[in-house]
């Protein structure tokens, strides 16, 4: 039996031709034939000429979300099977670890379908009722596949109810444990697959947390430190043997030494101070450690993923290296500005200097890294974005040292890149500083992103060097 069709009108834009794998109920002229919600339909141009199989819901604005470029009749396990294959052989080819996203949604040809693979549990999330009826086939095709020990459902998302569905989770197969442990970059982390954010954790900052590494080492010669002969330390004859330090390991014969002349025996002497906020689980300090970072400030508003990234730090070994904070950034960042222009005003004269300043604020990071959560869900809520991201990369990059560096980051869709960086051009502007770009990035290999569909260009990361005027 052949698909019903959908008549797309005549004046439409061409984007499902363009490779977008929407269409949208203002897009549509007539249903001809007879479908139920979540069958596949055939979608065709307003003279009949096929263009795309979907699968159709009419309580949804996106109408119809397409599955393949050909005509099939169904979307049964075998069809599972041999799109999950795909998805396995891009990540066996790009993705070094194996705990990472299998399947994310269109992008994978499985729209409405998200697939994380936390050691050996897959969690899932069925974001759409043309996936949420055919649940069966695709645990089935999951199973057969990739074989794991249990697969965990993560639907409990507000996206749900404008497709006529009601948030589920819990347990679809095997033993699925609410926390597991993970591995990325070489480093150990926990996942709380029941209770954590969307599935647990965000696998798509992989390759950007592994691009901080050039930045945490390099850093001993700010304070006096330089290497120098062992024998002529050890005598105190001390003559400059390098004064230009690097990232290799000193040699037998070359040792830290600091502006007194006293060997230096911390063993990142010549590592980064680091500031993270909203650090969740500590993602990002975890990575700073692993790289050579002296000294991590690990920042989040959430007492709860602080202590998970407590656990995380130490099951690293990184404990003694990492300060944690339970603040808000916002505030966070403002007192620690504040701190710092206190001082100032102090070393000009004129003020009470009776009223004692505070201690904890003021400080100084050589790198500081912002990546908060989403700021504009919508498009109405652009302006209101703008002035957040502003906001905190002005007070971020006040804090930074000369010739340090910022790294931040947008997990805004609507956040477009060239506005991003125009909000952060407006920030450095407004702080008296020069901003160089060294690294500009998106979401990582195993979140590919279909050309011409920009809603999965949603992730912005960026490095840059501080500079004042």
């Amino acid at each position: 039996m052949s698909n019903s069709k959908i008549y797309l009108q005549k004046a439409r834009k061409k984007r499902l031709e363009q490779g977008h794998p929407w269409v949208y109920a203002t897009e549509i002229d007539r249903l001809e034939g007879e479908a139920k919600p979540g069958d596949l339909v055939d979608v065709v141009n307003h003279q009949g000429r096929y263009l795309a199989t979907g699968y159709w819901n009419p309580k949804s604005q996106i109408t119809v979300r397409v599955v393949s470029y050909e005509p099939i009749a169904e979307m049964d396990a075998d069809f599972f099977r041999s799109r999950l294959r795909q998805c396995q052989e891009h990540r066996r080819r790009f993705v070094p670890d194996s705990d990472c996203r299998l399947v994310y949604g269109e992008a994978d040809f499985l729209p409405g379908l998200v697939v994380d693979r936390f050691n050996n549990v897959l969690v899932l999330q069925l974001l759409t009722l043309g996936m949420d009826v055919r649940r069966d086939a695709l645990i089935e095709a999951l199973i057969d596949v990739f074989k794991p020990q249990g697969i965990y459902e993560r639907s409990d998302v507000g996206v749900r109810v404008l497709e006529g569905l009601e948030e589920r989770t819990g347990t679809l197969y095997g033993e699925c444990p609410p926390i597991i442990e993970i591995e990325e970059n070489g480093l150990k982390l926990e996942v709380d697959i029941v209770e954590g954010q969307k599935t647990g954790y965000f696998f798509d900052q992989r390759e950007n947390r592994a691009a901080i590494a050039p930045l945490m080492t390099g850093w001993g010669g700010r304070s006096g430190i330089r290497l120098v002969d062992r024998d002529a330390a050890e005598s105190g004859r001390i003559e400059a043997a390098d004064n230009t330090l690097n990232k290799s390991a000193v040699s037998a014969d070359l040792v830290p030494v600091n502006a007194n002349g006293k060997i230096v025996t911390f063993p990142y002497w010549d590592g980064a101070s680091v500031l993270e906020c909203f650090a969740h689980t500590g993602s990002f300090t975890l990575h700073a450690c692993k790289y050579g970072a002296k000294k991590v400030t690990c920042l989040d508003v959430s007492e709860h993923a602080i202590e998970t990234a407590k656990r995380n730090v130490e099951r690293n070994g990184f404990s003694e290296r990492v300060e944690f904070v339970v603040a808000d950034a916002f505030e966070y960042l403002r007192t620690q500005v504040k701190g710092i222009d206190d001082k100032k005003q102090r070393g000009l004269g004129g003020i009470d200097t009776s009223k004692k300043l505070d201690a904890a604020a003021g400080r100084t990071w050589d790198v500081v890294i912002l990546d908060p959560p989403a700021f504009a869900k919508t498009k109405s809520a652009v302006p209101g974005a703008c002035r957040g991201y502003k906001d905190i990369n002005l007070q971020g990059l006040k804090l930074v040292n000369e010739g340090g560096y910022l790294v931040t980051a947008s997990c805004s869709y609507h956040m477009r890149p060239e506005l991003f960086l125009e909000t952060i051009q407006e920030a450095a502007m407004d702080a008296g500083k020069l901003l160089r770009l060294v690294e500009w990035r998106a979401a990582g290999k195993d979140h590919p992103q279909l050309l011409g569909v920009n809603e999965g260009h949603y992730l912005k990361f960026a490095i840059f060097e501080v500079r004042s005027k």
